[in-house]
């Protein structure tokens, strides 16, 4: 296996240093496709993604897309949940799952050989298209997601990105929760979950991606076997845009934990972003970089209020969250939260020093060849940029754009974007005065 994988990171490792080739196409069924061929190991990857993350879920249903998920590959046509595990253990394939806010899909990595690469890819097939969703494996499912989220209810990180992601996000989609809520859930049949996949998993909304060793027509062929069966009909209707400005809302919520947790933050940006690259570079800066973050500067080392302090966007179709997060002494929480506000806002005002922006320059251009240094990752990004709709050159131009990103840029970006006076702020078992 270690020589397995040497080999495969010296492979790969000449897609990180050129051009990435990548191949785009429709099936017949409208499904997109985005291969890239490597010959170099007998492996395959693929996924297929949709339309179906936790936006998508309706608040009488809510759960519905994660569930769905869920169960697709526990009993589809002509297999039950063990025959679908021994089919994929037979050949040595390994299946999985994504999910988020926007995207729900599976993926299969497996030899490449047709005696392995058939059954289970078969296999595939039948779970993105004929699943079965059984009564009995559904009440053990929902049984098992209710005890989850019963037991992460309690616990102060959820409470307080539930609070945080209601005051960023109001009625928006994007504030449903990604296993949905306890009664929702329970209340969940058969029929919901079948309902859901006729809606969201459509070829005209499915996302294909590939690498591996298949030719362009293997390519083909496999694409057309996993979308053929599909529920034909248009791909779901586009999520609305996110309101970028909120009120500067604060909530401090009660809770007997050791540490307080804070998380602040407003809506950030969305993928293909015009100021994706100055704020993806600003926020290492900020507080993406570790230790070598203004945040951990003036947080963790000159203070000593928390171990560990972040600062992240998450884009996505719209606007995803700008969040910052930290646990503290219950007693350094008001503390620990005017450091950041006021180390914010000197960012927004001032922006970078030209040192912080060479150092973080470096950081990500040395860095990129490990972010595509395995098919895996590869394929992700495939994804990403599949489902997203980026540039077919995206990762090639990548170190490039990171290279232009100048000081005014991101002062500018930070600026108009970012807005301390219009920052939900949670706290959730600060010591009561």
């Amino acid at each position: 296996m270690r020589v397995l994988l040497s080999v495969l990171l010296i492979c790969l490792g000449g897609l990180a240093h050129a051009a990435l080739p990548i191949q785009h196409w429709t099936t017949t069924s409208g499904a997109r496709v985005y291969f890239v061929e490597s010959h170099e190991l007998p492996i395959l990857d693929v996924s297929v993604e949709f339309a179906a993350g936790a936006s998508r879920d309706v608040p009488a249903k809510s759960g519905a897309a994660s569930m769905t998920l869920r169960m697709m590959r526990l009993g589809v046509e002509g297999m039950d949940e063990n025959a679908v595990s021994e089919g994929l253990a037979d050949v040595g394939a390994a299946l999985g799952n994504s999910f988020d806010v926007d995207r729900a899909g599976y993926s299969l990595r497996t030899l490449s050989k047709p005696q392995f690469r058939e059954p289970a890819l078969d296999i595939l097939a039948r779970v993105l298209s004929h699943p079965l969703f059984p009564e009995a494996v559904l009440a053990r499912e929902t049984q098992r997601a209710v005890s989850g989220l019963k037991e992460a209810a309690m616990k102060p990180e959820t409470i307080a990105g539930k609070a945080f992601t209601r005051l960023v996000f109001g009625d928006h989609p994007y504030q449903n929760l990604s296993m949905g809520e306890v009664e929702t859930l329970s209340a969940l049949t058969r029929e919901d979950l079948a309902a859901f996949h006729r809606t969201h998993y459509r070829a005209a909304g499915a996302t294909i991606s590939l690498i591996g060793d298949v030719t362009r027509a293997q390519a083909q062929d496999i694409a057309e076997q996993l979308s053929r069966d599909l529920h034909p009909g248009p791909a779901p209707a586009p999520i609305p845009a996110v309101a970028l400005s909120i009120k500067g809302e604060e909530v401090s919520i009660p809770h007997e934990s050791a540490q307080a947790h804070i998380v602040l933050g407003a809506p950030g940006m969305k993928r293909g972003d015009a100021d994706y690259f100055p704020l993806l570079v600003g926020n290492y800066i900020l507080g993406g970089g570790g230790f070598n973050s203004r945040l951990t500067q003036q947080v963790r080392e000159k203070r000593g209020l928390t171990y560990s302090v972040y600062s992240v966007f998450s884009p996505y179709r719209e606007a995803g969250a700008f969040q910052i997060g930290l646990q503290t002494r219950r007693d350094q929480a008001g503390q620990a939260l005017q450091v950041i506000r006021d180390t914010v806002r000197d960012f927004i005002d001032h922006g970078p020093t030209a040192e912080e922006l060479e150092g973080a320059k470096q950081n990500f251009i040395g860095g990129f060849p490990l972010r595509i240094d395995t098919s895996r990752k590869i394929l992700e990004y495939l994804a990403v940029i599949g489902f997203y709709e980026l540039p077919l050159d995206y990762l090639d131009q990548f170190t490039d754009r990171i290279a232009e990103v100048t000081l005014a840029q991101i002062k500018d970006a930070f600026s108009r974007r970012l807005d301390m006076s219009h920052m939900a702020t949670v706290v959730v078992g600060a010591q009561e005065n």
